[in-house]
């Protein structure tokens, strides 16, 4: 290895993208299982590295020198060999402040949160002592030293007014996860999860609906790898070329959702959109029925339309995880909250607004078999659609021109 990434579990890495976008040098994802750290570390035999969970502090005994902000924090992600003698910088550190400074977000004289206890919990602490905060607390599953635990951060820091989440809750596979209830601090303005895959985790999509300011860490990411960059091959990066970078990834992952009414037109312009823009096509009602091994009609008649809602539930989270996908779903998906959230963590959601009377009717739409109850279902859901969706296009002519408008919008 000259360049790369170690980890235990790096399936959802998205640093080998992004150094090869930053520069023209060869860079590995490694996982490396627990056991097999002192070896790796033994042997030295790489140029530079960056390091990620578990192993931000396991690799400091390996190291000759460390940088004084590594050392404060006492976590390490970026390591360079010279000469056979190991250097460790923290590179997170200048990431996270980017992520912050990029959002608007205001940590002086505010009471912080940070969930978790793992190396980018430090990181955390030290950028909200470093940008003037108030009062920082560390939150664990188990009471330790330094942190308090949930059940306290509720009951006694309920007050915090930025939370910073640091822990691996609701990232990619997991994406339903969240790590608190955000009911539980209504003082709370700013969110920030270091998780950037989902690109919005659960909390941030929970925050935003609430209004908060909120981010995932894909910026984060994007920052302290040209940061790392920097060290690697001792080249300056600036910061236009860092946020092209990271507008290049975001794009490259993001889902086009679409909702709407049955016969609104989402199969035919998401399979129109995915060819044009080469993502690969998914309609949910279709994977139901994959799922099932029957029509829709009949999951309806074993299972009624609750049962039939559970089995869409599961559908969505699945889909929702992947990335680069023009997703269509049933007209009812937008029924459960848990649908939106999941649709929302990767994509961005187009309401096809077709009128009313252009709407038809089928046999196998149980809902909406007939006028009378299309009508029913087009009032009971108008509202909820457009309160949910990013953009709402309007559908009352050519498909052609449908199409190009949410293309349009997702590549501006």
């Amino acid at each position: 290895m000259e360049y790369g990434c170690i980890g235990e579990k790096l399936t959802h890495s998205f640093s080998k993208e992004i150094h090869n976008l930053l520069f023209d040098y060869d860079y590995e994802i490694r996982e490396i299982p627990k056991g097999e750290l002192q070896a790796f570390m033994t042997k030295r035999d790489f140029k530079a590295i960056n390091v990620t969970i578990p192993y931000k502090q396991d690799v400091i005994p390996f190291l000759d020198e460390i940088s004084d902000t590594a050392k404060q924090i006492g976590a390490v992600n970026t390591i360079v060999n010279r000469g056979g003698r190991l250097y460790g910088y923290n590179t997170d550190f200048s990431g996270l402040i980017a992520l912050i400074k990029l959002n608007g977000i205001t940590l002086e004289g505010k009471k912080v949160l940070i969930l978790g206890s793992g190396g980018t919990s430090k990181t955390a602490v030290a950028v909200a002592e470093y940008l003037g905060a108030l009062s920082v607390k560390r939150v664990s599953r188990t009471a330790k030293e330094d942190c308090i635990t949930y059940e306290e951060a509720y009951k006694n820091f309920a007050v915090a007014e930025v939370i910073i989440n640091t822990t691996p809750c609701g990232m990619y596979p997991n994406i339903i996860g969240e790590p608190i209830n955000l009911d539980g601090f209504p003082k709370t303005e700013a969110v920030v999860d270091a998780i950037y895959n989902p690109l919005c985790s659960n909390l941030v999509v929970k925050a935003k609906k609430k209004g908060i300011k909120a981010t995932g860490g894909l910026y984060m990411l994007v920052s302290q790898a040209a940061f790392a960059a920097e060290l690697f091959i001792d080249t300056k990066v600036s910061e236009d070329k860092v946020y092209d970078v990271y507008k290049k990834i975001e794009q490259s992952k993001r889902n086009i959702v679409l909702t709407g009414m049955p016969s609104s037109g989402k199969s035919t312009v998401g399979k129109q959109l995915a060819n044009e823009l080469g993502m690969q096509f998914i309609d949910t009602d279709k994977e139901i029925e994959k799922s099932e091994g029957k029509t829709i009609p009949e999951i309806f008649t074993e299972v009624g339309e609750s049962g039939f809602r559970d089995i869409e539930a599961r559908i969505i989270t699945t889909v929702s995880a992947k990335q680069n996908c023009v997703i269509s779903t049933g007209g009812g998906a937008i029924l459960r909250e848990q649908n939106i959230t999941a649709l929302k963590g990767n994509g961005t959601i187009f309401f096809i607004d077709r009128p009313l009377e252009k709407l038809v009717t089928t046999d196998d739409r149980p809902l909406s078999s007939n006028r009378d109850d299309l009508v029913k279902r087009y009032n009971e859901r108008y509202d909820i659609y457009c309160n949910i969706a990013d953009e709402q296009i309007l559908n009352d002519g050519e498909i052609d021109a449908v199409t190009k408008a949410i293309k349009e919008d997702f590549l501006k």
